[in-house]
């Protein structure tokens, strides 16, 4: 297999038919996406065994698996911690992962959003186990973990497991800082053990595109031509120990802007460095909601509240207040037939599954207050 660029193709953000459901994939456009990327020199995909509905790992097979040669792709895959008990045989889902992929052996096989809760029950349930002997089966060339906790968790999960070959971490310059995500200190525990980072949400769900008017004026100031996005991509992608920076890309401008500069990729001076420092600052200042939109919460809310959209319309009506659409959007999904916010039931099931780690069932009321 040729070297692997560091760029990566995120298979949780694909183009839509249906924008009101994520499971309802243009295979077409992302056939064309596909063949852009790997025409451009790359050939990273990431996926994982519940993105979109469980549909992901499927679409994968379709546009890649079952149309390129298996030499000319890397493909990761991740077992889903989120939903595994202590009863369920993980053999069976990492044999389900194969199938859906269409491929016999992946490149990386990943434990999926290891927090400490998942990491006790990872341990308990011998799945640290099975990654090694998937390994050493030739089913996997190699072995890790996504993660969302803190630094000193992360320690002691690489400080007893050794064995595991790189860590996926979440990683960007607006969270580089943040005492909850902890960007910068999870990345320094993975230098500090010799693990190579996969990065994911470098542009934080979409947040660094659409950033305040006054950093927007710091970054033009430098570099006219240079989009949000490529600042953002190209900070993560500057650290010294990252190996593969993803992306998950909705439509062919995102991926032919991305590939702009990250075919021929510059790492940012220490210029550029200081100006998203002060950009950060700027845009934490402005953000009411640290939303993602990876939709981990929405899978198992028992009334179907959409929380991404309804935090990402709270976060646009904080951000423009000019933009009074926001809540006729807001109340034009709930006439779709999307439960309102006030329909949350305080079950909390969404909070245990947030990579933020938001507190939803206090934030949800504000958005009631806001649009209903």
């Amino acid at each position: 297999m040729k070297d692997i660029k560091n760029f990566g193709f995120g298979l949780l953000r694909l183009p839509h038919i249906d924008p009101n459901d994520n499971t309802d994939i243009d295979l077409d456009e992302m056939i064309k996406m596909v063949d852009k990327f790997m025409e451009s020199g790359f050939m990273y995909f990431d996926t994982a065994y519940s993105y979109l509905g469980y549909k992901s790992e499927a679409f994968f097979k379709k546009a890649v698996a079952d149309r390129y040669p298996r030499e000319s792709y890397s493909i990761t895959t991740k077992l889903p911690c989120l939903e595994l008990k202590e009863t369920d045989n993980a053999r069976e889902f990492f044999q389900t992962s194969l199938d859906r992929c269409g491929v016999e052996y992946f490149d990386f096989y990943f434990l999926h959003s290891l927090n400490r809760a998942k990491f006790d029950l990872a341990e308990k349930c011998g799945w640290f186990d099975l990654l090694s002997e998937v390994k050493a089966e030739g089913k996997t060339k190699k072995i890790g973990f996504s993660f969302h906790d803190s630094a000193e968790v992360l320690d002691e999960i690489l400080t007893k497991h050794p064995e595991v070959d790189v860590v996926q971490i979440q990683l960007n310059y607006l969270d580089w800082e943040n005492p909850t995500i902890q960007s910068r200190a999870c990345y320094e525990v993975c230098v500090k053990h010799g693990k190579p980072v996969v990065v994911m949400e470098p542009i934080k769900g979409g947040n660094l595109i659409n950033i305040p008017e006054k950093a927007l004026e710091k970054m033009k100031a430098y570099n006219p031509k240079a989009s949000t996005a490529s600042w953002a991509l190209r900070f993560a992608a500057s650290q010294p120990n990252v190996m593969m920076v993803l992306s998950g890309m909705g439509n062919m401008e995102q991926m032919e802007e991305n590939l702009s500069f990250m075919k021929d990729f510059k790492p940012l001076n220490e210029e550029e460095m200081a100006i998203l420092r002060e950009c950060a600052e700027i845009i934490r200042n402005s953000v009411a909601i640290g939303c993602t939109g990876c939709s981990y919460c929405t899978d198992g809310c028992p009334v179907g509240i959409p929380i991404p959209r309804y935090f990402s319309l709270y976060n646009e009506n904080e951000r423009d207040k000019w933009q009074a659409n926001a809540k006729a959007r807001y109340q034009a999904l709930v006439k779709d037939g999307f439960t309102r916010a006030s329909g949350c039931l305080s079950c909390r099931q969404c909070e245990f599954m947030c990579p933020q780690k938001l507190p939803i069932t206090q934030l949800l009321p504000k958005v009631a207050q806001k649009f209903e």
